[in-house]
Parts: structure tokens; sequence; C-alpha cells
């Protein structure tokens, strides 16, 4: 079993930066991606940054393009999400996710453990 705990989310202002942190325990993968989804009131959960097992494959959203970075401390489990120039329509609820499969995929059918989210609000 493995256990996703997400930390940094919080309210901002339009314009600001934030940090997203996941930690993963437990049994994990020899080789595993980590990824970002978010989900925001009435819509559907959508992909947002991914990151490979070295940490040099990594797929973001069109949406979140040149404001986002994923990374990862391989060695701590730990997958960052560094979100500048924040919108409003970033608001939603981030969820740190993993799945066995080497490539960051977007499909989020494809990610065996999720975390229990943490709550971003940027208002205008």
């Amino acid at each position: 079993q493995v256990q996703l705990v997400e930390s940094g989310g919080g309210l901002v202002q339009a314009g600001a930066s934030l940090r997203l942190s996941c930690a993963a325990s437990g049994r994990t993968f020899c080789t595993y991606t980590m990824a970002w989804f978010r989900q925001a009131p009435g819509k559907e959960r959508e992909f947002v940054a991914g990151i490979g097992w070295s940490g040099g494959n990594t797929n973001y959203a069109d949406s979140v393009k040149g404001r986002f970075t994923i990374s990862r401390e391989s060695a701590k489990n730990i997958v960052y999400l560094q979100m500048n120039s924040l919108k409003p329509e970033d608001t939603a609820i981030y969820y740190c996710a993993i799945t066995g499969i080497s490539r960051p995929t977007p499909i989020n059918d494809q990610y065996d453990y999720w975390g229990q989210g943490t709550q971003v609000t940027v208002s205008s």
C-alpha cells in the first residue's frame, strides 16, 4: 500500500505563487511516475503535470505550460509543483497520484494511488 500526503495549498491573489508538495510512503514501485491532477467544483478531474522516474521526462497540460513546474526528489519520494502566475481558473483541489507506468501519462485511470488533495484558491 502507498500513502500520498499533499501540502502547500492555500488562498492567494491572482499573479501569486504557491508550491505544492507530495510525500509518498509505504510500498512504492521500482520505477514510477508521479503526477498532479486537479478538480474544480462541478468539473471533471484533469491532469496538470507529471514526471517520470528519472525526473527528465515531464508532461504538462496546455493550460499550465510556462507557469507550473513539476520536480521530484526521488530519494525522498517527494514531488513538487511550483505554480507561478496563478489565475482564478487555477482554483481547484489538487491531487497527487502515483503509477507504476514509467512515463507521465495524463490518463487518471492509469494511476494507482491518490492523495486526499489540497485546496488551492486564487482570488481575482
